[in-house]
């Protein structure tokens, strides 16, 4: 289809074309003509994203291939060929913008229009952030005075201005003060104004336990993210108004208490009513907050969905750690030539120090890799070692093995989890800091960092090498194993990094004696593993 843009949204779609040959897109894709919007910093359409707190390094933050190769003011000659994402963006944008002139010439206020209005990645990420295109959709015609339905007697373009004008700040309008009567805006505040300092506190709680009980950076930086955003939704929200309207001396609930309140059995109990705490209080802030400003009870949801996140990514890495604690070699065989043969190599890596067991073979048919994961379940039943299923989950479950562990190309953490059950590990390799980041938020047991070295059981054509293994170590908690081409002689650049953890294959396996060098490693391991524990 031919489309019209102005000069703005031309030159927004030229920088989102350097964008797209910067992710090695063969055409124009959303989340580049995103970052094409941001990058026209004059636009309407910047003008609204800087108000949601999205900017280019935001958006390159969630879709890190966008930061790569060619300088960003380096433009493509032309425009690329937009993909299918993008035309259907460009539709639902002409498809809400009924009753304007034709043809339509497209700015880049109706291009965020019509990405907010789709439904791929780029509209999901920018909902979550509060753009609802519905409220978009009036403003535009507010702006170019033509009416929609229900919305009343159209005017300017205050929705666009550089800054907001008064009444764009909910509880400060007269307007919502004459919705009510005072006693009724009085008790909403009040609400508010106590929501809102629960949520912050329980937030507060929280961050602080990560950042001192857990010692993750990753996690630790998504919490003050989160407090950040939380402080930037609650600033719609007339401070002077609540404050006015504050009444602790008078508040019932002070006097009020528990048992259960007035104790913690341990720092676990101390984590999960904070956030009960948070998630309860921003619910109350999201259906009071529905009284005054729609955007501030949406965006509030939105957090609130971003904390069963966190929560989830704290509970696991908190009980990873617990699970984990003593696991230091995990040991990755194949099936060997024979049954006879596969079992004395596992009993003896078992005996000479392994803490886990990973069954990956590439060569052997389901029916004789099955029978071999269920051997190795009768062994390690009787030594108690946890043991892994490689990329398989449903032999995973058929031969009742403690977790699955999947690839980068191999079936998502989610859909793993949902096959083999909610106390099996899911483990899952990881190539990039990004990887390992999202690996932790979607829910993985632990990660495998790699390839750190060359092997011979797997072929790479990059090699993050030891600086991705420092990288890890030094941001996230999960537990981690390096991987890839680990032997005893690299193993001290391994211990540099941090990293007390490593998954080994051919270093064990293709040892003239498996034993031995099973022995030595773990040893080296176990001592590197205390000393840490003591100095942390």
């Amino acid at each position: 289809m031919q489309y019209h843009f102005t000069p703005a949204a031309e030159r927004a779609l030229t920088y989102a074309s350097g964008y797209s040959d910067r992710a090695g897109q063969g055409k124009l894709g959303t989340e580049a003509l995103l970052v094409g919007l941001l990058s026209e910093p004059e636009c309407r359409a910047a003008n609204i994203l800087e108000k949601l707190g999205a900017d280019i390094h935001a958006a390159c933050r969630r879709w890190p291939d966008l930061a790569k190769g060619t300088p960003a003011q380096e433009r493509p000659l032309r425009q690329k060929p937009f993909s299918q994402d993008v035309e259907h963006s460009l539709q639902a944008a002409l498809s809400r913008l009924t009753g304007f002139p034709k043809p339509l010439e497209l700015a880049t206020e109706h291009i965020l229009l019509g990405l907010a209005a789709a439904d791929n990645e780029v509209s999901a990420w920018l909902r979550q952030r509060g753009l609802d295109p519905d409220v978009l959709e009036a403003e535009i015609h507010r702006l170019y005075g033509y009416q929609t339905e229900g919305t009343g007697t159209l005017s300017g373009p205050e929705a666009f201005a550089e800054e907001p004008p008064p009444e764009a700040s909910g509880l400060d309008t007269d307007a919502n003060q004459a919705d009510g009567t005072a006693s009724q805006q009085v008790l909403a505040l009040r609400v508010l104004d106590a929501e809102a300092n629960r949520a912050r506190e329980g937030l507060r709680v929280i961050e602080d336990y990560i950042r001192f009980g857990l010692d993750d950076r990753h996690l630790t930086g998504l919490c003050k993210q989160l407090r950040h955003d939380l402080t930037a939704v609650l600033s719609r929200i007339s401070l002077e108004h609540c404050l006015a309207s504050r009444e602790t001396q008078a508040d019932v609930g002070t006097v009020l208490t528990t048992p259960t309140e007035r104790q913690r059995g341990d720092d676990a109990g101390v984590l999960r009513a904070n956030f009960a705490r948070l998630q309860e209080s921003l619910r109350g802030l999201e259906e009071f907050g529905k009284l005054f400003d729609s955007v501030l009870a949406e965006q509030i949801k939105q957090l609130r969905y971003q904390t069963y996140t966190l929560q989830r990514a704290v509970e696991i890495t908190r009980g990873g750690l617990k699970r984990l604690a003593s696991a230091r070699l995990y040991v990755l065989l194949d099936g060997r030539g024979s049954p006879e043969e596969f079992e004395r190599l596992v009993r003896s890596v078992i005996a000479a120090g392994a803490d886990m067991i990973q069954l990956r073979d590439k060569r052997l048919g389901d029916r004789e890799l099955l029978a071999r994961a269920r051997q190795l379940h009768d062994v390690t039943r009787e030594t108690g070692t946890p043991w892994i299923m490689n990329d398989r989950a449903d032999l995973a479950v058929l031969a009742h093995a403690d977790g699955v562990h999947v690839g980068q190309e191999e079936v998502s953490v989610k859909d793993a989890r949902r096959i083999v059950g909610p106390e099996a590990f899911v483990g899952v390799s990881t190539h990039c800091i990004e990887q390992a980041r999202q690996a932790v938020l979607d829910g993985a047991s632990y990660i495998g960092v790699g390839p750190t070295f060359s092997s011979d059981t797997k072929s790479f054509e990059h090699f993050p090498g030891v600086e991705l293994l420092r990288t890890v170590s030094a941001e996230i908690r999960l537990p981690a194993f390096a991987i890839g081409g680990i032997d005893r002689e690299n193993l001290a650049e391994v211990l540099d990094t941090g990293f007390t953890r490593v998954a080994l294959s051919g270093a064990i396996a293709s040892a003239a004696d498996p034993t031995s060098a099973t022995r030595e490693i773990a040893k080296l391991l176990r001592q590197q593993g205390d000393a840490d524990e003591r100095n942390r």
